[in-house]
């Protein structure tokens, strides 16, 4: 059996045993004096039960109340407060890792007095005691799937497991790190929005709740959460979907919520008498069929209205060029917006060649303006989504055209992003492409398409791609 290793800092300075004897069991009181910060009623409780000796812990979160700061705190508390300690922090990718949780870790270290900071070497992916870097460190490392190894062999008299965005963390991971976290003095931390029914992060809040401590956290009592976001994602998506259940209540969806559109409002929608107003522009949606079953859609939306939707089969890229140019001699729209992945890139530039005004979208782009979407795609899903909500709009009477909108589910992302059906998944399912539907969502691409009056900072005729300017 191996000699208990001592503290350094303590043979060189003989009042840290005070600090200890403070300290070690008091996160909340090392927070607050140490670290100058306020923590709120739902982050004491959490690192109480830390220092209480919980060794399982898992936390369902709405966005933005609070989740990595307090793990931040918790992990500083740790390592300052023990030697030697080894603690693992980990999320599914290395963008949720270190733009937010060690981000934050560092920044938190650099708020300790000197005496203590100095103690500690920042690394890329590393922060170690530099009295024993081998013994006591605390270290990043992503969970993927093809690697759950990288959370393997963990030993230490103190070892701390924190996992971000718990949800999408494959479960070989939990696997491969559960043989380090046998020893008395271990945690494992679960943390994280609810975004996925099924896993293990799922399973410690209900098969598994017994073996676990489980906290819940909502945004709706909480002080960092802006009442405006909370506004948003109501507005958007409505208090009882599962975006809003996820994002602000901070629960698990509902499996049977998980429809994009609702079919009352598609219907609404369908039978209002709304006249277009003179000057609101005429935008095209051009989707171009990739496969043979599927059809050439052209949507016509003259602001608030949708006037047409026409569609082609079996036709080939000049003779669609063809199709659409008549159609546009006559409406002369501001804009045509076309689907450019595959067939679609020759029709667009060839309409361009006729002195078409032609916006390229690349609908497999990441979203260009919703924060709340995952991809392009997704994003003009949602506008589409709040355009029909807005109750002021109409669409043509086509059962078609119905039958594919309310058609597309919904799941989330590892970060709480909204992902709307493929066309794959629908096939699968046994529906047909949604090629008129999806037109529809091109007119979205465009500067004209401002929902509510809201004009986009798109620049007329340019694709829409990554990184635009004046977009956040």
């Amino acid at each position: 059996m191996s000699k208990p290793q001592t503290d350094p800092r303590k043979q060189k300075d003989s009042g840290f045993d005070d600090f200890l004897r403070i300290y070690r069991l008091a996160p909340v009181e090392f927070v607050e004096e140490v670290l100058n910060q306020n923590p709120l009623p739902w982050q004491k409780k959490f690192m109480n039960a830390v220092a209480s000796g919980k060794r399982r812990i898992s936390v369902r979160a709405g966005h933005g109340v609070g989740k990595s700061t307090v793990c931040a705190w918790v992990i500083v508390w740790f390592a300052v407060t023990r030697f030697p300690q080894k603690s693992v922090i980990t999320a599914p990718t290395a963008g949720q890792l270190f733009d937010a949780l060690f981000a934050e870790l560092k920044a938190q270290f650099n708020s300790l007095p000197d005496v203590l900071r100095e103690s500690f070497e920042i690394f890329a992916d590393k922060i170690t005691f530099k009295g024993s870097p081998e013994s006591s460190f605390i270290s990043a490392r992503t969970s993927s799937a093809d690697r759950p190894e990288a959370l393997a062999g963990i030993h230490s008299e103190n070892v701390l497991l924190v996992c971000d965005e718990a949800s999408a963390i494959p479960e070989a991971v939990y696997e491969a790190a559960a043989g380090s976290m046998s020893g008395h003095n271990a945690c494992t931390i679960l943390i994280g929005n609810p975004t996925r029914n099924s896993g293990l992060f799922y399973k410690t809040h209900h098969q598994l709740s017994s073996d676990w401590e489980t906290m819940h956290v909502s945004c709706l009592d909480n002080p960092l959460v802006s009442q405006d976001f909370i506004n948003q994602i109501k507005a958007t998506y409505g208090d009882s979907s599962n975006a809003y259940r996820i994002r602000v209540l901070g629960e698990f969806a509902l499996l049977d919520d998980d429809t994009l559109i609702p079919a009352d409002v598609i219907d609404s929608a369908m039978t209002r008498d709304i006249a277009p107003t003179m000057n609101d522009p005429m935008v095209y949606g051009l989707d171009v069929a990739r496969f043979g079953s599927d059809r050439s859609a052209l949507c016509k939306r003259h602001g608030s209205i949708v006037t047409e939707i026409k569609s082609w089969s079996g036709l080939d890229t000049m003779q669609i060029v063809g199709q659409v140019a008549n159609e546009a001699k006559h409406d002369r729209p501001e804009e045509i917006c076309v689907d450019t992945i595959g067939l679609g890139s020759g029709v667009a530039d060839r309409l361009r060649e006729l002195g078409f005004n032609v916006r390229d979208v690349n609908v497999s782009e990441s979203s260009a303006l919703n924060p709340s979407a995952n991809k392009l795609r997704d994003e003009l899903w949602l506008s589409v989504k709040e355009w029909l909500n807005t109750r002021s709009v109409r669409i043509p009477n086509d059962p078609q055209l119905r039958q594919e909108l309310v058609a597309p589910r919904y799941t989330f992302s590892s970060m709480g992003k909204v992902i709307v059906e493929s066309k794959d998944s629908l096939r699968k399912r046994g529906m047909r492409s949604p090629d008129l539907a999806d037109s529809l969502c091109l007119t979205f691409a465009s500067r004209a398409a401002g929902v509510g009056g809201r004009v986009t900072p798109w620049v007329k005729g340019k694709a829409v791609k990554r990184k635009l300017a004046g977009v956040v």
